[in-house]
C-alpha cells in the first residue's frame, strides 16, 4: 500500500474548502481553489526545467505569500524547495546557491540570483494547467533549510515528505486547528518556524495570514494585524512575545478577540512572564521546544503553569517524536538530567553533503525495536518532570540561543581573533535580556589592556575594525554589537570563562561618565532631546549615551527599537506613526527629536 503523501493533506483541503480563504494577504485572499490552480501552473513550469524528486526549487521572494505559492508548487512537481534568507550577506548567499544546485530558482527580491523569475499564472480563468505527473516517494526531500550560526559553512538540514506530512497533522492536531483558523505568518522566510506556520494550516483548511513584506512588525502593528485579519494562531520568538506582552501591559490592554492561541518558542522562558499572561490575557499559551533537525518543533506544553513552577516546561512529544534523557547512552531515571535525544518518524535526513556532521548527531538508537531506528543528539540538558513533560536546563557545549538562533561563538570568537591586535574573545548575549550579542576582547600588547576588573566600550573605528569584517560573513543576529576590551577573560571555579564577572564589569563602565572631549553636552530637562535620549539610554542601558550616538552601535536591534518607540509614544503624540524602521534612518537620540520635532509641526 502506498503512504500518503503531504500532497494528499492539501488536495483533501482543497476538496473539502475550496472556496474557503488559503492564503490572506493586505491586498487579497486566495481561496483553495484559487490557489490550487495558480501553483499547478507554477509547477508545470517548474517541471519544464528540470524540477522533480530529488530535486531542489529555490525561492528568493520578498513577499512572504509568494513563497508560500513556490514551496506549493515545488512539493507539486515532485521536488523540494529551499528559501533564501534575504538577512545573509551578500557572500554566504551566493555560496548556499552554489550547494544547493537547484533546478530553478523562483524570485523577485534584489537578493534573487541570477535566472530566478516568477512563473505565469493558468492563461485563462476557466484553464486548469496539468500537475506534472512524476509523484515524489515519502523519502524524497521536501525542503532543506540553512542554519547559519556561525561563521564556516552553514549545514543545510534535509527534511524528506514523510516527515513534514507527519509533522503538519500532529501540530494540527497537537492545537486543535480547524478550518475555521488563521495562522499569521510572522517569521523570517529563511527560518525553520515558516515551516509550521505554513503546513499545518493548510493540511486542515485553515488560512494562512500573510505580510506585504518581509519586515518585522513592532507590537502595535503586530497587534493591529491580528485584530483587521481576526488571526487565531500565531507564533512569536521567546522575546517577541516578551515584547508583545510588555506593550499589552503598558497599554492595559488584551489580546484581540479572535486570538486563541500564542505559540512561543526558542529561547528559555521565565516563569513569572508564562503566569502573568495566563492570569491575565485571553489568548492561550503553548510553550515549543525543537531543531530544524528534528522538523521544527517536537515538544508542546499548553498546561496552566503552576505557582511554584521554576521552569516552563517544554511540553510532551508530538504524535511521531520520542524524547529521551540520557546519559552516557543509556536512559535516566524521571526527575534526573541528562542530554536530550529525539527520536520518531520526524528525523530530518541529515545534512546536506556532509556525511560526518550527519554521523555525529543523527545516531543509532541500539535500544529501539524498531530496525534502523536513529535519534538526534540534542547536545540541550534537560530532564522528564513528574508530569511526563520535557524540562530544558541548559546546554552540555557552549552553544547559546541569541534573538531564536542557535549560535556557536567559537567560529565568532576565532574570527574576531583574526584582527590585528586581539589575543583572546568570548562573545555571549547580555545576561539580563538576552537580546543583545556582547563580546570582550584581550589585546595582544598587555600595553593596550585597562587594569584589571575594568572594561573599556569599544567605540568608533576601534569598534568598526572588529564589527564590519564580521558583517559580510554573518546574519544580522551574529555579530556582536557591544564589545569591550579587558586585561583577562576571567574564571570561575569551574575553570570556565566567569561572563557574570564580565557583565559586571561592562555595567561599572556603563554606569562611568563619559569623558571623551567631544562628548556632546547635556540637553537641559524639559527639551525633547533630554526625553528622547533618556529614552536611549533606559532602553540600551547604557548610562553614559551621548546624543550623538548611534542607537546599533550600542547594541540597538529591532526588538529593542520597537521597545523604544513604544516608550517614545508616551512622550511624543508624532511618535504614533513610526515604526522600528525609523531607527535606521534616525539611529542618534539627536536625529530622532529632530525628526519627532518635525512630524509635531506638521501636525499643527
Amino acid at each position: 500500500m502506498t503512504e500518503p503523501d503531504v500532497l494528499d493533506l492539501w488536495d483533501r483541503s482543497v476538496r473539502e474548502h475550496a472556496d474557503a480563504p488559503a492564503l490572506v494577504t493586505p491586498h487579497q485572499v486566495l481561496t483553495y481553489r484559487s490557489v490550487d490552480r495558480l501553483t499547478d501552473a507554477w509547477s508545470a513550469s517548474l517541471a519544464g526545467r528540470g524540477a522533480g524528486p530529488g530535486r531542489l526549487v529555490g525561492l528568493a521572494f520578498t513577499d512572504p505569500a509568494r513563497t508560500v505559492l513556490g514551496m506549493i508548487a515545488a512539493l507539486k512537481a515532485g521536488a523540494g524547495f529551499t528559501v533564501l534568507d534575504d538577512r545573509l550577506p551578500a557572500a554566504a548567499r551566493s555560496a548556499l546557491v552554489r550547494r544547493t544546485e537547484a533546478a530553478a530558482w523562483l524570485g523577485d527580491g534584489s537578493h534573487a540570483p541570477e535566472g530566478a523569475y516568477v512563473p505565469a499564472g493558468p492563461a485563462h480563468d476557466g484553464d486548469r494547467p496539468a500537475r506534472p505527473a512524476a509523484r515524489a516517494g515519502g523519502a524524497d526531500v521536501a525542503y532543506v533549510l540553512f542554519t547559519s550560526g556561525s561563521t564556516g559553512q552553514p549545514k543545510g538540514t534535509v527534511v524528506e515528505r514523510d516527515a513534514l506530512r507527519r509533522f503538519a497533522t500532529a501540530v494540527a492536531e497537537r492545537l486543535g486547528l480547524t478550518a475555521r483558523d488563521r495562522w499569521l505568518q510572522v517569521a523570517s522566510l529563511g527560518f525553520d518556524v515558516l515551516i509550521e506556520e505554513v503546513f499545518p494550516a493548510l493540511a486542515t483548511g485553515a488560512a494562512v495570514v500573510c505580510r506585504a513584506d518581509t519586515r518585522a512588525l513592532d507590537a502595535e502593528e503586530l497587534h493591529t494585524t491580528m485584530a483587521r485579519t481576526r488571526t487565531t494562531v500565531v507564533e512569536l520568538s521567546t522575546q517577541y512575545w516578551l515584547e508583545y506582552a510588555r506593550w499589552l501591559g503598558a497599554g492595559g490592554l488584551t489580546t484581540p478577540a479572535g486570538l486563541r492561541t500564542v505559540v512561543v518558542g526558542g529561547e528559555r522562558m521565565d516563569p513569572r512572564p508564562y503566569r502573568e499572561w495566563q492570569a491575565s490575557q485571553p489568548a492561550a499559551l503553548a510553550h515549543v521546544y525543537g531543531l530544524t533537525e528534528c522538523t521544527v518543533s517536537s515538544t508542546f506544553y499548553t498546561g496552566l503553569l503552576p505557582a511554584d513552577a521554576e521552569e516552563v516546561p517544554l511540553g510532551k512529544p508530538l504524535r511521531d517524536v520520542e524524547i529521551s534523557v540520557r546519559r552516557d547512552g543509556q536512559p535516566v531515571p524521571d526527575g534526573e538530567s541528562g542530554e536530550v535525544h529525539i527520536g520518531g518518524r520526524l528525523l530530518a535526513r541529515g545534512f546536506l553533503d556532509d556525511g560526518a556532521a550527519t554521523a555525529r548527531r543523527f545516531v543509532p538508537d541500539p535500544l529501539s525495536p524498531v530496525p534502523g531506528a536513529r535519534l538526534y543528539v540534542t547536545g540541550d540538558l534537560g530532564r522528564i518532570d513528574a508530569e511526563g513533560q520535557l524540562v530544558f536546563l541548559g546546554r552540555v557545549d557552549d552553544q547559546v540561543k541569541i534573538r531564536g538562533h542557535r549560535l556557536d561563538p567559537a567560529p565568532v570568537e576565532r574570527a574576531l581573533c583574526e584582527a590585528p591586535g586581539v589575543d583572546q574573545a568570548v562573545v555571549f548575549p547580555d545576561l539580563e535580556t538576552g537580546t543583545v550579542l556582547w563580546a570582550f576582547t584581550v589585546p595582544a600588547d598587555p600595553a593596550s589592556a585597562p587594569l584589571p576588573g575594568e572594561a573599556v566600550r569599544l567605540t568608533g573605528t576601534e569598534r568598526d575594525a572588529l564589527v564590519v569584517p564580521l558583517e559580510a560573513q554573518l546574519p544580522d543576529w551574529a555579530v556582536p554589537r557591544v564589545l569591550y576590551r579587558v586585561s583577562v577573560l576571567p574564571k570561575n571555579p569551574h575553570g570556565k570563562i566567569d561572563k557574570r564577572r564580565l557583565a559586571t564589569w561592562a555595567a561599572a563602565a556603563a554606569q562611568a561618565a563619559p569623558t571623551a572631549p567631544a562628548r556632546s553636552a547635556e540637553p537641559h530637562p524639559g527639551e525633547p532631546l533630554h526625553t528622547v535620549l533618556s529614552v536611549f539610554r533606559e532602553v540600551l542601558r547604557t548610562p553614559g549615551l551621548g546624543p550623538d550616538d548611534d542607537f546599533f552601535d550600542h547594541g540597538g536591534q529591532s526588538l529593542l527599537a520597537m521597545r523604544l518607540l513604544a516608550r517614545l509614544r508616551d512622550s511624543f503624540p508624532a511618535a504614533a506613526g513610526l515604526r522600528a524602521r525609523a531607527l535606521f534612518a534616525c539611529p542618534t537620540a539627536r536625529l530622532l527629536a529632530e525628526s519627532l520635532r518635525a512630524r509635531e509641526a506638521e501636525r499643527l
